[in-house]
Protein backbone atom coordinates (compact mmCIF):
# COMPACT_ATOMS: atom_id res chain seq x y z
CA UNK A 1 0.00 0.00 0.00
CA UNK A 2 1.13 3.73 -1.10
CA UNK A 3 0.29 7.02 0.12
CA UNK A 4 0.15 10.24 -1.23
CA UNK A 5 -1.07 13.74 -0.49
CA UNK A 6 -3.23 15.38 -3.26
CA UNK A 7 -1.54 18.13 -4.98
CA UNK A 8 -2.78 21.74 -3.65
CA UNK A 9 -4.64 22.31 -6.87
CA UNK A 10 -6.71 19.20 -6.33
CA UNK A 11 -9.77 19.90 -4.10
CA UNK A 12 -12.57 17.66 -2.80
CA UNK A 13 -15.35 18.04 -0.51
CA UNK A 14 -15.23 17.01 2.82
CA UNK A 15 -18.21 15.08 4.31
CA UNK A 16 -19.00 18.36 6.44
CA UNK A 17 -19.40 19.66 2.98
CA UNK A 18 -16.14 21.88 3.14
CA UNK A 19 -13.87 22.18 0.74
CA UNK A 20 -10.47 20.22 2.09
CA UNK A 21 -7.29 20.23 0.04
CA UNK A 22 -5.24 18.11 2.73
CA UNK A 23 -7.17 15.16 2.03
CA UNK A 24 -5.09 11.80 2.04
CA UNK A 25 -5.07 9.67 -1.21
CA UNK A 26 -4.29 5.87 -0.67
CA UNK A 27 -3.96 3.34 -3.18
CA UNK A 28 -4.73 -0.12 -2.38
CA UNK A 29 -3.34 -2.60 -4.46
CA UNK A 30 -2.87 -3.98 -7.19
CA UNK A 31 -0.87 -6.26 -4.99
CA UNK A 32 -3.27 -5.94 -1.64
CA UNK A 33 -4.39 -9.02 0.18
CA UNK A 34 -8.01 -7.95 0.56
CA UNK A 35 -8.53 -7.47 -3.05
CA UNK A 36 -8.56 -11.50 -4.18
CA UNK A 37 -6.41 -10.88 -7.64
CA UNK A 38 -4.67 -8.22 -9.00
CA UNK A 39 -7.41 -4.85 -8.50
CA UNK A 40 -6.52 -1.64 -6.81
CA UNK A 41 -9.00 1.24 -5.59
CA UNK A 42 -7.72 4.68 -5.47
CA UNK A 43 -9.16 6.12 -2.04
CA UNK A 44 -9.68 9.91 -1.47
CA UNK A 45 -9.68 9.63 2.86
CA UNK A 46 -10.67 12.70 5.47
CA UNK A 47 -9.13 11.62 8.49
CA UNK A 48 -10.15 7.65 8.42
CA UNK A 49 -13.58 8.83 6.29
CA UNK A 50 -13.77 8.09 2.40
CA UNK A 51 -14.81 10.79 0.89
CA UNK A 52 -13.55 9.02 -2.87
CA UNK A 53 -13.26 5.67 -4.10
CA UNK A 54 -12.20 4.43 -7.99
CA UNK A 55 -11.76 1.24 -8.73
CA UNK A 56 -9.37 -0.30 -11.49
CA UNK A 57 -9.34 -3.16 -12.63
CA UNK A 58 -8.03 -4.46 -16.06
CA UNK A 59 -5.03 -5.93 -15.01
CA UNK A 60 -6.19 -9.34 -15.53
CA UNK A 61 -7.50 -8.72 -19.14
CA UNK A 62 -7.02 -11.72 -21.31
CA UNK A 63 -8.98 -10.85 -24.47
CA UNK A 64 -11.44 -14.17 -23.53
CA UNK A 65 -14.13 -12.61 -25.33
CA UNK A 66 -12.07 -12.10 -29.00
CA UNK A 67 -10.56 -15.30 -28.54
CA UNK A 68 -13.78 -16.97 -28.24
CA UNK A 69 -14.73 -15.29 -31.64
CA UNK A 70 -11.84 -17.45 -33.25
CA UNK A 71 -12.37 -20.89 -31.64
CA UNK A 72 -14.75 -23.10 -32.44
CA UNK A 73 -17.89 -23.37 -30.31
CA UNK A 74 -16.61 -25.86 -28.25
CA UNK A 75 -13.37 -24.74 -27.93
CA UNK A 76 -14.66 -22.15 -26.04
CA UNK A 77 -15.92 -24.15 -23.30
CA UNK A 78 -12.48 -24.62 -21.14
CA UNK A 79 -12.07 -21.23 -21.59
CA UNK A 80 -15.36 -20.06 -19.66
CA UNK A 81 -13.42 -22.35 -16.64
CA UNK A 82 -10.99 -19.41 -16.17
CA UNK A 83 -13.42 -16.51 -15.67
CA UNK A 84 -15.27 -17.28 -12.56
CA UNK A 85 -12.39 -20.22 -11.39
CA UNK A 86 -14.18 -20.81 -8.42
CA UNK A 87 -17.07 -21.68 -10.59
CA UNK A 88 -16.31 -23.39 -13.30
CA UNK A 89 -19.26 -25.30 -13.58
CA UNK A 90 -21.44 -22.89 -13.52
CA UNK A 91 -19.70 -21.04 -16.06
CA UNK A 92 -20.04 -23.82 -18.50
CA UNK A 93 -23.44 -24.14 -17.92
CA UNK A 94 -24.66 -20.85 -18.82
CA UNK A 95 -22.59 -20.94 -21.96
CA UNK A 96 -24.17 -23.94 -22.91
CA UNK A 97 -27.60 -22.91 -22.24
CA UNK A 98 -26.57 -19.79 -24.80
CA UNK A 99 -25.63 -22.09 -27.95
CA UNK A 100 -28.25 -24.65 -26.65
CA UNK A 101 -30.70 -21.64 -27.50
CA UNK A 102 -29.00 -20.47 -30.57
CA UNK A 103 -28.67 -23.97 -32.20
CA UNK A 104 -32.38 -25.67 -31.00
CA UNK A 105 -30.21 -28.08 -28.93
CA UNK A 106 -32.71 -30.26 -26.48
CA UNK A 107 -31.07 -31.93 -23.29
CA UNK A 108 -31.88 -35.47 -21.75
CA UNK A 109 -34.02 -35.48 -18.39
CA UNK A 110 -30.53 -36.96 -16.70
CA UNK A 111 -28.47 -34.57 -18.10
CA UNK A 112 -30.98 -31.56 -16.65
CA UNK A 113 -30.30 -33.52 -12.98
CA UNK A 114 -26.75 -33.19 -13.34
CA UNK A 115 -26.57 -29.86 -14.13
CA UNK A 116 -28.78 -28.99 -11.27
CA UNK A 117 -26.67 -31.26 -8.87
CA UNK A 118 -22.99 -29.80 -9.89
CA UNK A 119 -24.22 -26.79 -10.10
CA UNK A 120 -25.76 -26.35 -6.53
CA UNK A 121 -23.00 -28.03 -5.19
CA UNK A 122 -20.63 -25.31 -6.76
CA UNK A 123 -22.85 -22.49 -5.10
CA UNK A 124 -22.28 -24.33 -2.14
CA UNK A 125 -18.51 -24.57 -1.81
CA UNK A 126 -18.88 -20.42 -3.67
CA UNK A 127 -20.94 -19.55 -0.48
CA UNK A 128 -18.52 -21.19 2.23
CA UNK A 129 -15.28 -19.70 0.52
CA UNK A 130 -16.85 -16.18 0.44
CA UNK A 131 -17.83 -16.47 4.09
CA UNK A 132 -14.53 -17.55 5.27
CA UNK A 133 -13.01 -15.14 3.28
CA UNK A 134 -14.94 -12.19 4.90
CA UNK A 135 -13.72 -13.06 8.37
CA UNK A 136 -10.75 -13.01 7.30
CA UNK A 137 -11.04 -9.93 5.77
CA UNK A 138 -12.53 -8.64 9.21
CA UNK A 139 -9.32 -9.74 11.36
CA UNK A 140 -10.78 -13.39 12.01
CA UNK A 141 -7.87 -15.78 12.97
CA UNK A 142 -8.34 -18.49 10.57
CA UNK A 143 -10.76 -20.95 12.16
CA UNK A 144 -13.63 -19.38 9.94
CA UNK A 145 -11.93 -19.89 7.06
CA UNK A 146 -10.47 -23.14 7.64
CA UNK A 147 -13.69 -24.47 8.70
CA UNK A 148 -15.18 -23.50 5.15
CA UNK A 149 -12.35 -25.06 3.28
CA UNK A 150 -12.61 -28.39 5.00
CA UNK A 151 -16.10 -28.18 3.50
CA UNK A 152 -14.99 -27.17 0.29
CA UNK A 153 -12.22 -29.62 -0.18
CA UNK A 154 -14.89 -32.37 0.12
CA UNK A 155 -17.11 -30.95 -2.78
CA UNK A 156 -13.67 -30.18 -4.99
CA UNK A 157 -13.53 -34.26 -4.37
CA UNK A 158 -16.56 -35.18 -5.56
CA UNK A 159 -15.69 -33.09 -8.24
CA UNK A 160 -12.37 -34.38 -9.07
CA UNK A 161 -13.85 -37.51 -9.35
CA UNK A 162 -16.40 -36.68 -11.79
CA UNK A 163 -14.67 -34.63 -14.09
CA UNK A 164 -10.69 -35.40 -13.52
CA UNK A 165 -10.00 -31.89 -12.35
CA UNK A 166 -10.88 -29.90 -8.90
CA UNK A 167 -11.48 -26.12 -10.76
CA UNK A 168 -11.20 -26.32 -14.24
CA UNK A 169 -13.63 -28.83 -14.70
CA UNK A 170 -14.88 -28.49 -18.11
CA UNK A 171 -18.17 -30.33 -17.89
CA UNK A 172 -20.89 -29.03 -19.64
CA UNK A 173 -21.34 -29.65 -23.22
CA UNK A 174 -23.78 -28.96 -25.74
CA UNK A 175 -27.42 -30.70 -25.19
CA UNK A 176 -25.99 -32.24 -21.93
CA UNK A 177 -22.88 -32.84 -20.11
CA UNK A 178 -19.09 -34.90 -20.96
CA UNK A 179 -19.51 -38.10 -18.75
CA UNK A 180 -22.00 -39.87 -16.96
CA UNK A 181 -21.31 -40.54 -13.09
CA UNK A 182 -18.77 -42.85 -11.56
CA UNK A 183 -19.72 -45.96 -9.35
CA UNK A 184 -20.50 -44.49 -5.74
CA UNK A 185 -20.54 -40.99 -6.71
CA UNK A 186 -24.36 -40.19 -6.23
CA UNK A 187 -23.56 -42.35 -2.67
CA UNK A 188 -20.61 -39.81 -1.71
CA UNK A 189 -22.38 -36.82 -2.84
CA UNK A 190 -25.31 -37.49 -0.79
CA UNK A 191 -23.31 -37.84 2.63
CA UNK A 192 -21.61 -34.82 1.84
CA UNK A 193 -24.69 -32.86 1.34
CA UNK A 194 -26.49 -34.60 4.16
CA UNK A 195 -23.74 -33.13 6.52
CA UNK A 196 -23.71 -30.22 5.18
CA UNK A 197 -26.42 -28.59 7.83
CA UNK A 198 -24.37 -29.60 10.65
CA UNK A 199 -21.68 -27.82 8.93
CA UNK A 200 -23.85 -24.39 8.68
CA UNK A 201 -25.39 -24.93 12.45
CA UNK A 202 -21.79 -24.70 13.25
CA UNK A 203 -20.72 -22.07 11.57
CA UNK A 204 -23.70 -19.89 12.67
CA UNK A 205 -23.11 -20.84 16.54
CA UNK A 206 -19.75 -19.20 15.68
CA UNK A 207 -20.24 -16.61 13.86
CA UNK A 208 -23.59 -15.02 13.52
CA UNK A 209 -23.98 -13.66 17.11
CA UNK A 210 -20.93 -12.44 17.64
CA UNK A 211 -20.45 -9.42 18.77
CA UNK A 212 -17.36 -8.38 16.86
CA UNK A 213 -18.84 -9.23 14.05
CA UNK A 214 -22.19 -7.59 14.02
CA UNK A 215 -20.64 -4.65 15.24
CA UNK A 216 -18.52 -4.49 12.10
CA UNK A 217 -21.09 -5.05 9.67
CA UNK A 218 -24.67 -3.75 10.94
CA UNK A 219 -25.29 -0.44 9.09
CA UNK A 220 -21.97 -0.82 7.19
CA UNK A 221 -21.80 -0.58 3.25
CA UNK A 222 -25.69 -0.21 2.73
CA UNK A 223 -26.78 -0.89 -0.80
CA UNK A 224 -30.38 0.88 -1.19
CA UNK A 225 -32.91 -1.50 -2.84
CA UNK A 226 -33.61 1.32 -5.72
CA UNK A 227 -29.16 1.71 -6.34
CA UNK A 228 -29.83 -2.15 -6.55
CA UNK A 229 -32.32 -2.52 -9.17
CA UNK A 230 -30.72 0.39 -11.11
CA UNK A 231 -26.92 -0.10 -11.03
CA UNK A 232 -28.06 -3.93 -12.73
CA UNK A 233 -26.75 -5.55 -9.52
CA UNK A 234 -27.84 -9.16 -9.09
CA UNK A 235 -27.36 -12.06 -7.00
CA UNK A 236 -27.03 -12.53 -3.10
CA UNK A 237 -26.24 -9.03 -3.33
CA UNK A 238 -29.45 -7.78 -5.03
CA UNK A 239 -31.38 -10.07 -2.59
CA UNK A 240 -29.52 -8.58 0.52
CA UNK A 241 -31.17 -5.44 -0.43
CA UNK A 242 -34.46 -6.87 -0.43
CA UNK A 243 -35.20 -8.02 -3.78
CA UNK A 244 -37.18 -10.48 -4.70
CA UNK A 245 -35.36 -11.56 -7.93
CA UNK A 246 -34.01 -15.57 -8.77
CA UNK A 247 -33.47 -16.71 -12.10
CA UNK A 248 -34.00 -19.92 -11.16
CA UNK A 249 -37.20 -19.01 -10.22
CA UNK A 250 -37.98 -16.36 -13.06
CA UNK A 251 -36.43 -18.60 -16.10
CA UNK A 252 -37.13 -21.73 -14.51
CA UNK A 253 -34.45 -22.71 -16.94
CA UNK A 254 -33.33 -25.82 -16.86
CA UNK A 255 -35.27 -28.03 -14.50
CA UNK A 256 -35.82 -25.72 -11.64
CA UNK A 257 -39.44 -25.33 -11.59
CA UNK A 258 -39.36 -28.73 -9.84
CA UNK A 259 -37.74 -28.13 -6.96
CA UNK A 260 -39.37 -26.66 -3.81
CA UNK A 261 -36.90 -23.71 -2.13
CA UNK A 262 -36.94 -20.38 -0.96
CA UNK A 263 -35.59 -17.26 -1.65
CA UNK A 264 -33.92 -15.47 1.26
CA UNK A 265 -33.83 -11.62 1.01
CA UNK A 266 -32.30 -9.26 3.25
CA UNK A 267 -34.24 -6.16 4.99
CA UNK A 268 -31.13 -3.43 5.15
CA UNK A 269 -28.62 -4.12 2.47
CA UNK A 270 -25.21 -4.09 4.70
CA UNK A 271 -22.47 -6.54 5.07
CA UNK A 272 -24.82 -8.60 8.01
CA UNK A 273 -27.50 -8.95 5.17
CA UNK A 274 -25.15 -10.41 2.55
CA UNK A 275 -23.30 -12.62 4.95
CA UNK A 276 -26.91 -13.90 6.07
CA UNK A 277 -28.00 -14.37 2.77
CA UNK A 278 -24.85 -16.47 1.77
CA UNK A 279 -25.65 -18.56 4.54
CA UNK A 280 -29.49 -19.31 4.07
CA UNK A 281 -28.72 -19.66 0.47
CA UNK A 282 -26.98 -22.53 1.43
CA UNK A 283 -29.47 -24.24 3.29
CA UNK A 284 -32.23 -23.98 0.38
CA UNK A 285 -29.13 -25.18 -2.07
CA UNK A 286 -28.82 -28.55 0.70
CA UNK A 287 -32.49 -28.61 -0.11
CA UNK A 288 -32.24 -28.60 -3.64
CA UNK A 289 -29.71 -31.03 -4.04
CA UNK A 290 -31.62 -33.53 -1.83
CA UNK A 291 -34.32 -33.26 -4.16
CA UNK A 292 -32.60 -33.60 -7.15
CA UNK A 293 -30.05 -36.61 -6.14
CA UNK A 294 -33.66 -38.44 -4.50
CA UNK A 295 -35.32 -37.87 -8.20
CA UNK A 296 -32.53 -38.63 -10.39
CA UNK A 297 -33.65 -40.86 -13.16
CA UNK A 298 -31.87 -42.99 -15.76
CA UNK A 299 -31.41 -42.11 -19.49
CA UNK A 300 -28.49 -41.04 -21.69
CA UNK A 301 -26.37 -37.56 -20.16
CA UNK A 302 -26.21 -36.32 -23.57
CA UNK A 303 -28.43 -35.96 -26.49
CA UNK A 304 -26.97 -38.57 -29.14
CA UNK A 305 -28.23 -36.15 -31.95
CA UNK A 306 -26.06 -33.27 -31.40
CA UNK A 307 -22.70 -33.85 -33.46
CA UNK A 308 -20.03 -31.79 -32.01
CA UNK A 309 -18.01 -32.41 -34.87
CA UNK A 310 -18.11 -29.21 -37.66
CA UNK A 311 -20.84 -27.93 -35.30
CA UNK A 312 -22.20 -24.70 -37.26
CA UNK A 313 -25.67 -23.48 -35.63
CA UNK A 314 -27.82 -21.58 -38.07
CA UNK A 315 -27.17 -17.91 -38.63
CA UNK A 316 -29.15 -16.06 -35.56
CA UNK A 317 -28.42 -14.71 -32.04
CA UNK A 318 -29.44 -15.83 -28.39
CA UNK A 319 -28.60 -14.91 -24.46
CA UNK A 320 -28.52 -17.67 -22.46
CA UNK A 321 -28.59 -17.43 -18.67
CA UNK A 322 -28.14 -18.92 -15.15
CA UNK A 323 -28.82 -18.10 -11.41
CA UNK A 324 -24.33 -18.16 -10.94
CA UNK A 325 -23.54 -17.86 -7.06
CA UNK A 326 -22.32 -14.72 -7.79
CA UNK A 327 -25.45 -13.25 -9.69
CA UNK A 328 -27.06 -13.49 -13.13
CA UNK A 329 -24.04 -15.15 -15.46
CA UNK A 330 -24.79 -14.80 -19.23
CA UNK A 331 -23.70 -15.21 -22.63
CA UNK A 332 -24.97 -13.45 -25.50
CA UNK A 333 -23.63 -14.99 -28.99
CA UNK A 334 -24.34 -14.27 -32.32
CA UNK A 335 -24.20 -17.19 -35.34
CA UNK A 336 -22.95 -16.81 -39.06
CA UNK A 337 -23.35 -20.79 -39.79
CA UNK A 338 -19.65 -20.86 -39.69
CA UNK A 339 -17.96 -22.75 -36.77
CA UNK A 340 -17.29 -20.22 -34.45
CA UNK A 341 -19.53 -17.26 -33.12
CA UNK A 342 -19.27 -14.26 -35.08
CA UNK A 343 -19.81 -12.33 -31.89
CA UNK A 344 -19.42 -13.73 -28.50
CA UNK A 345 -19.99 -11.70 -25.02
CA UNK A 346 -19.97 -12.17 -21.42
CA UNK A 347 -22.11 -10.38 -18.99
CA UNK A 348 -19.98 -10.70 -15.80
CA UNK A 349 -21.64 -10.57 -12.36
CA UNK A 350 -18.61 -9.80 -10.50
CA UNK A 351 -17.74 -6.33 -12.51
CA UNK A 352 -21.77 -5.43 -12.82
CA UNK A 353 -21.80 -5.57 -8.85
CA UNK A 354 -18.32 -4.08 -8.37
CA UNK A 355 -19.63 -0.83 -9.89
CA UNK A 356 -21.13 0.65 -6.86
CA UNK A 357 -18.34 -0.20 -4.81
CA UNK A 358 -17.79 3.64 -4.03
CA UNK A 359 -21.40 4.55 -3.50
CA UNK A 360 -21.42 2.07 -0.68
CA UNK A 361 -17.78 3.09 1.01
CA UNK A 362 -18.72 6.61 0.81
CA UNK A 363 -18.62 7.89 4.50
CA UNK A 364 -17.47 4.59 6.04
CA UNK A 365 -14.11 4.16 7.59
CA UNK A 366 -11.47 3.27 5.60
CA UNK A 367 -11.21 -0.34 7.73
CA UNK A 368 -14.75 -1.02 6.50
CA UNK A 369 -13.95 -0.64 2.32
CA UNK A 370 -12.38 -4.19 2.92
CA UNK A 371 -15.13 -6.11 4.18
CA UNK A 372 -17.20 -3.88 1.80
CA UNK A 373 -15.24 -5.21 -1.09
CA UNK A 374 -15.68 -8.37 0.46
CA UNK A 375 -18.88 -9.10 0.71
CA UNK A 376 -19.26 -8.54 -2.74
CA UNK A 377 -17.61 -11.71 -3.88
CA UNK A 378 -15.76 -10.90 -6.80
CA UNK A 379 -13.05 -12.53 -8.64
CA UNK A 380 -10.90 -10.86 -10.77
CA UNK A 381 -10.81 -13.02 -13.79
CA UNK A 382 -14.77 -12.68 -14.40
CA UNK A 383 -14.35 -8.74 -13.27
CA UNK A 384 -11.32 -8.44 -16.30
CA UNK A 385 -11.87 -11.35 -18.59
Amino acid sequence: MTTATLPASATLTSPSGETDTQLLEVSMGPQHPSTHGVFRMDVALDGEHVVKLKPIFGYLHRNHEKIAEIETYLGSMPYTDRLDYFCSITNNWAYALAVEKLAGIVVPERAEYLRVITGELTRLQNHASLVGFLMQDMGASGTPLMYAFREREKILDLFESLTGARMMCNYMRFGGCRCDLPEGWLQQAKQVVDAFPRFLDEFERLLSSNEILMARTQGVGVLSKKLAINAGVTGPMLRASGVNYDLRKVDKYGIYDRFNFRVPLGEHGDVYDRYMIRLLEMRESVSILQQAIRDLPEGPFTDPKTKVRNFRPKPGEAYGRIEAPKGELGFYLISDGTPNPYRYRVRPPSLINLTILEDMCLGQNIADVVIILGSIDIVMGEVDR
